[in-house]
């Protein structure tokens, strides 16, 4: 990671601000992007010398060309693109109203998807480039109370996948990487409920990072974090009917938890 320029989106929430301390102590040059501006000022301050805010909205098209004029303008150009920004809903179906649906799809799915079709020329002016995504356990196990935030999810790994497979005889190696249950304020006192109610294991932001940077130096092209969610996944891939089984004997309790 030595002097690698990385644009990293969402950098100001739990698991971006983490994964900055540990990119920024491996030697990478980061772009912090987020809405935040006063909390992207912060978390530079704390990183060091040799970083940039980047104040903007990747679900907006003027926040998308903000980010794309400031890495055209770089002479470095842009080694990696860690696509991270991402919004949550724990919240029963029927009861979600047509915005939150909206913005759930359009920022989670959608305007990463934008971001990285206008980051890809940029990317393949290097020899060796990545577009790395940070999605979730919920990409590869559907669960009740996350309908529309699992599709996003799946649908972010799945666009990851073929993109990778698009882009194999490129220089751009596309890559995934999906946490489980992490301990940041992206979770609401329901959702904390309902990691007591099942005995959910919830990971600090911080060891996430540093599975994070295991898996950046690996080459591993997937990487689920823990167990046994990355087990839950494959089962869920080959042989969904035993997840169906397994979450049914939770639902009344997933049920209680949500939001009145």
């Amino acid at each position: 990671m030595k002097g690698k320029v990385i644009v990293l989106t969402g950098a100001s929430g739990g698991i971006g601000a983490a994964l900055a301390h540990e990119l920024a102590q491996a030697g990478a040059k980061l772009i912090l992007v987020g809405r935040n501006e006063q909390a992207l000022s912060e978390l530079s301050t704390e990183l060091g010398d040799g970083h940039t805010v980047l104040a903007a909205d990747i679900s907006t098209a003027d926040g998308r060309d903000a980010i794309l004029s400031h890495c055209n303008g770089l002479e470095s150009g842009v080694d990696i693109l860690l696509n991270n920004a991402g919004i949550s809903g724990f919240v029963s179906f029927d009861k979600m109203d047509e915005d939150k649906i909206m913005s759930l799809i359009n920022i989670n799915l959608t305007s990463t998807i934008l971001l990285t079709q206008g980051m890809l020329p940029i990317l393949s002016k290097k020899p060796a480039s990545k577009i790395i995504v940070i999605g979730s356990a919920f990409g590869g196990i559907a669960f009740p109370g996350f309908t529309v935030y699992s599709a996003s999810k799946f649908g972010l790994r799945g666009f990851t996948q073929a993109l990778s497979r698009e882009l194999a005889d490129s220089s751009v190696d596309v890559r995934y990487f999906a946490p489980r249950a992490t301990k940041t304020a992206f979770n609401d006192k329901n959702v904390d409920a309902l990691n007591e109610a099942l005995s959910v294991s919830v990971d600090e932001p911080s060891q996430v990072a540093k599975e994070f940077m295991a898996f950046i130096n690996s080459g591993k092209k997937r990487y689920f974090v823990g167990w046994p969610e990355k087990l839950f996944s494959r089962i869920n891939g080959a042989f969904p009917s035993l997840v169906d089984k397994a979450i049914g004997k939770q639902l009344a309790t997933i049920k209680r938890c949500l939001p009145k």
